[in-house]
């Protein structure tokens, strides 16, 4: 099965773009040279990749890609630390 790599970058504007691809270092290019101008990350150069996960077969990875797009910046920047016990505190419904 083919693997995919899920990505975060860091924008100048101190915000979050998580992304998809099957060529991580071809995407970054894409990025860096703002090859598709309307692209949200085209006005928010430059860009640094913060986190990178391999997955594998298209469906989980734009399924992981789906869950990392609707987590706060909290957990976005537990998960890019690597601190799991903050992430699992984040992750816990709040009533």
């Amino acid at each position: 099965m083919k693997s995919l790599s899920v990505y975060i970058l860091l924008c100048a504007d101190d915000s979050y773009y998580v992304g998809v691809t099957n060529n991580l270092e071809r995407r970054l290019k894409e990025h860096e040279t703002a090859i598709f101008p309307s692209c949200f990350t085209a006005s928010r150069l430059p860009v640094i990749l913060v986190y990178q996960e391999l997955v594998y077969g298209p469906q989980s990875a734009i399924n992981r890609e789906k869950q990392l797009k609707r987590w706060t910046r909290q957990k976005k920047e537990a998960l890019i630390k690597g601190d799991l016990e903050k992430l699992k505190l984040l992750a816990k419904k709040q009533f």
